[in-house]
This record gives C-alpha cells, structure tokens and sequence, in this order.
C-alpha cells in the first residue's frame, strides 16, 4: 500500500491515500486536450476537471466507508484510484458474520458507491438547471475541461457506471464475487473475480489503441485495482495459514528487572532488537523497547528496566496464526509478542519483523501459485 500511494490525510480517523495511477490522470487529460484542440489546451480548467474526478471518487469510497461502518466494518485505510478505491478493514475490530450474511453484506455495501455517485449527479443536474445558465448537459463530450458544471454531472454519472461493471475491485466485480463464492471459497472466488477483472482490463487496453484512448485509461486501472487486491489477497493467505513458530525469532536477547537503564542500552546497541522481553529467572515479567529505554534515560537519568517496562502484555502460543498475533499487536499499539509454551518463553515475534517475513511469504506463495498455474 505505501510503496504505490501516497497519504494526503485523515477522516473520519481513516487514513485517506491516491494512489500513483491517480498522477497519470492529469497528463492524460491534458495530452487529449491537446490532440482534440490542435495544441489548444486549458491548464487550470485541465486541473479542475481532475479534481471533480477526484471528488467524484472520494464521495464514492466515502458512501461505501459510511455504509461499511454501518455493516460492522471499521475503514482504517482507502485508497483512491482514477475510476474507483480499495478499502483496507481494521480486521481485529470488524465484525465477522457468517458466509451467507457476509455475502448480502458485501453485496449492499457494493450497490452504495453507484448511488451515491448518481444521487450527486441528480442534485448537480438539479442545480444547473435551476440556475438557468444554458448549460447542454446532453453535448458531447460529456466529460470536457471547457465546461466543469457539465463535467461534475458526467464525472458521477461515468464512475457510477463504470463501477458497475464485473471487473473486481470494482462494485460490479464485487457482487461478482459473491455469487461465484456461494458454490467455492472465499479466496478461490476473489482469484477468479481478479482473472475475469484482468481479461476485461486487457480487452478495455486493447480497443482504446483502436478507439477511445479513455478505455485504454480504464482498462489500466481496473488492472492496476486488480493488482492490488490480489496482493491483499495474497496477503490475507498469509495471515490466516502461517503459523508463528514458522517466523518467530528464536535467537534473541533479553532484559531483567534488575537491569539499569544504561546496561539495558548497552546491550541492545549490540542486538538488531528494538524490543526486549524483560525475564525474571525463567517468568517473562514485562517487555521493553529500545526507544522506550532512550526517553528513560533523557528524562529521568539512569534507573532500572522494572521501574519503565511494560508489565501488560499480550502474549501468543507458536501455533496461533500471523494473523492473530498481527490483530494483537494493532489493538494494543504493541511492538511485540511473546511466544510461549507450557508459560515458557520460546520466541518473540515484533512488528518488524513480522512485516519483513509477511512480505517475503507473499512473495513465495505469488510465486509458487504462478509456477502451479504456468
């Protein structure tokens, strides 16, 4: 998600990114403007036009974070591409309903994004109309950087329907998707929807070479949205079959309660730890980290590990699955887990690098499945 957008903010405590497709958006626009206009082009009226587009989406994803809320799903990321927008979920504090309820849900909350997006284009419609200005809204283009009120109508009346088309991550391609999963898994069910998204990305590609360039735009990011929720797919896999005693760190240091500061520092300048558990003889009594140790000692001066570790803690068997200890370590805010057996420490797991094997198990199974299917 990080590598391929970028943040431009909160709300309503969902971290709102654009993804970088979105920067082609404004090039493109300005390079059709100027081959319909013999080199004519209209660069403030360009700009504006992406950012209806912009608004267009983000009212879009904003109805489907506000039905989702409503469903049980709590939003903590969305990211916004040119025609559409992925949502991450906040997994841990989602509610879970069962297959079929999952299903309607899914299906509901696909249908909000179209109808918010037409109800904004009736109530432009509406206004333009009754300023009286002699605004054609049925000349073409409809999309046209030369008229923004006509273009703010199109702009929700595209994306509603083009959203509605079977291409998943789109909301067509979402209700796809849960009708395919009544007879298969989830996850087979989301890899089908993602090969028929990719086929439709790929005939939408070629025709714009032969037509409208705007389809070959659409066709790109219908792919690029595919992409990346086979990726979380991908991910999801992960989190949900790899056990912790497969990537726990089972070579680590540790801290005592009798530490002072200073000694705790000394030792984890010679560790790649940023986080210590803290042992009692063979009783995991708190965790520590590195840069909990450093504001220690800036703000109190030298004094010992029990007074400033963490004496609350989650902790996790070796069988328990990435995925739990991941949901535990973002409900607490946490850096760190234990891994216990029969209440004996046998391995620490941390957010980094449990984000570093995450990634490199993604990676393998990406492969694996390519090699199975090639």
């Amino acid at each position: 998600m990080r590598s391929w957008s970028i943040s431009v903010g909160r709300l309503f405590n969902v971290d709102v990114r654009i993804h970088l497709t979105f920067l082609i958006l404004p090039m493109f626009i300005y390079w059709t403007d100027y081959a319909a206009h013999q080199g004519a082009v209209y660069g403030s009226r360009d700009m504006a036009l992406v950012g209806i587009i912009l608004l267009a989406v983000a009212a879009h994803e904003l109805g489907h974070m506000l039905a989702a809320r409503r469903y049980g799903l709590v939003p903590k990321a969305v990211i916004l591409l040119p025609l559409t927008g992925v949502a991450l979920y906040d997994e841990a504090r989602s509610e879970r309903p069962n297959a079929a309820l999952a299903r309607t849900r899914e299906i509901r909350l696909a249908i909000v994004g179209p109808l918010v997006n037409l109800a904004f284009a009736g109530l432009a419609a509406a206004v333009i109309g009754a300023m009286g200005r002699g605004i054609d809204l049925w000349s073409w283009p409809w999309l046209y950087a030369r008229n923004l009120p006509r273009s703010l109508v199109w702009a929700n009346l595209y994306i509603a329907l083009l959203n509605l088309m079977p291409a998943y991550p789109l909301d067509g391609g979402r209700i796809l998707r849960a009708f395919i999963s009544r007879s298969i898994d989830l996850s087979s069910a989301t890899r089908r929807a993602v090969s028929i998204s990719t086929a439709i990305a790929m005939v939408l590609i070629l025709a714009g070479l032969f037509s409208d360039s705007w389809l070959t735009m659409v066709g790109v990011i219908i792919f690029s949205a595919a992409q990346l929720e086979e990726r979380a797919l991908v991910f999801q896999s992960v989190l949900d079959n790899v056990r912790l005693e497969e990537v726990m760190l089972t070579d680590f240091a540790t801290l005592s309660p009798a530490d002072t500061l200073q000694d705790a520092l000394d030792k984890a300048v010679h560790s790649l730890q940023d986080d210590f558990p803290v042992v009692r003889g063979s009783d995991m009594v708190g965790v520590i980290s590195r840069q909990r140790i450093l504001d220690a000692l800036r703000a109190e001066g030298n004094g010992y590990v029990q007074a400033v570790m963490n004496k609350i803690f989650e902790v996790s068997l070796r069988n328990d699955s990435l995925g739990s200890a991941f949901r535990k370590l973002t409900a607490r805010s946490s850096s760190i887990i234990p891994v216990v057996e029969e209440e004996r420490l046998v391995g620490i797991v941390t957010l980094q690098n449990l984000m570093h094997s995450m990634t490199l198990l993604a990676e393998t199974r990406k492969l694996q499945r390519d090699e199975s299917e090639s």
